[in-house]
């Protein structure tokens, strides 16, 4: 792990990073408090399609996870995404354009996608400061696109918030199977009037769930409409079952 630029805000220290695995180059930043007992359970939070790992919702998320709950937060650009592409996703229509692409045409992008995330939790864990037990994690649309698959395939994620995706698209199979493997405690999110995947997919994608503790969270409105209050209560809910995993 390669540590860049660090700046405190408000008790929050951020801190830019890189993680190698192989040939790939993960870009990345962690969320932490300034001060306080460590080590600290770390939550990985997951951005949507066309985003970035510095989006306002995922800074926010972070921001809150540390600041309410004392955990630290860690984002990762996705595949395609971010500091991944030459233009740094200056460009979000074609950002997503490519990801569209890749999802259905590259047969490797969730298994690359899945290893980027374990690498980089086997080096935040590393540190003094992040336990190296329990973790959590939070990503909505292209986060559980490519997330759900990661919390079917990681056991040190005890907690988890996904949704705004459902049981389509290309990778419809491996979804429905990777749901059905988790069984840890999950908070679903569902923008009920969503024009990017239909309700009915949603709704069974939560209901393929394996988890006996799940919590489905609907709002009206479109994709991108998910009220700040549900954000909140996905990343509350992810901080106190990580609490209560810690005993």
């Amino acid at each position: 792990m390669q540590w860049g630029e660090q700046t405190i805000e408000r008790s929050v220290c951020r801190r830019s990073f890189t993680v190698h695995r192989g040939d790939r180059r993960i870009p990345g930043v962690l969320y932490e408090p300034a001060e306080g007992p460590s080590p600290r359970p770390v939550v990985l939070v997951g951005h949507g399609a066309s985003a970035t790992k510095d989006a306002p919702y995922v800074v926010a998320m972070a921001r809150r996870l540390v600041r309410h709950h004392g955990v630290a937060a860690a984002a990762i650009d996705g595949p395609l995404h971010g500091e991944r592409r030459a233009d740094g996703g200056s460009n979000p229509a074609l950002t997503f354009l490519e990801f569209s692409q890749a999802w259905a045409n590259d047969p490797e992008l969730t298994d690359q996608a899945v290893a980027d995330s374990v690498a980089t939790l086997d080096a935040l864990t590393a540190l003094a400061s992040i336990e190296a037990g329990a973790a959590g994690y939070l990503g909505f649309s292209m986060g559980t696109i490519l997330g759900l698959p990661f919390v079917a395939a990681e056991p040190r994620i005890a907690a988890c918030a996904l949704g705004l995706m459902g049981s389509t698209g290309p990778t419809v199979e491996r979804i429905c199977r990777d749901a059905a493997a988790i069984t840890i405690p999950t908070y679903f999110l569902c923008q009920w009037d969503d024009e990017l995947f239909e309700r009915a997919a949603v709704l069974d994608l939560f209901d393929r769930l394996g988890a006996a503790d799940k919590v489905l969270l609907a709002h009206p409105g479109a994709h991108a409409a998910v009220p700040t209050s549900a954000l909140w209560a996905a990343t509350d809910f992810v901080a106190q079952q990580l609490s209560g995993a810690r005993g």
